[in-house]
């Protein structure tokens, strides 16, 4: 084998193993990137299922019948009678 050929050989050789590192590479940032993916969409269901019960619990804070019933009892507002109703014109 002569030393053109031998140089090719230990260049090929080393370029293979460049390539073979790379891929090993490549594949772990797959797999970590992957990992963090899972993570974030665990973290993205746990909040939608939060955000539901806050909506939920929103929405019962804020129903009509509780809203009076509190105004009613603790800031005394009722509703006027007919005659305590005054209507202004322009």
């Amino acid at each position: 084998m002569s030393r053109r050929q031998l140089s090719l050989v230990i260049l090929m050789g080393l370029l293979v193993v460049v390539t073979a590192v790379a891929v090993v590479h490549s594949k772990y940032a797959s797999r970590k990137y992957f990992v963090e993916l899972q993570t974030l969409r665990d973290e993205r269901d746990r909040l939608d299922v939060e955000w539901g019960r806050l909506q939920l619990e929103q929405s019962t804070w804020a129903t009509h019948g509780r809203v009076a019933r509190i105004a009613n009892a603790k800031l005394k507002m009722r509703i006027p009678s007919a005659d305590e109703v005054v209507v202004i014109r322009p």
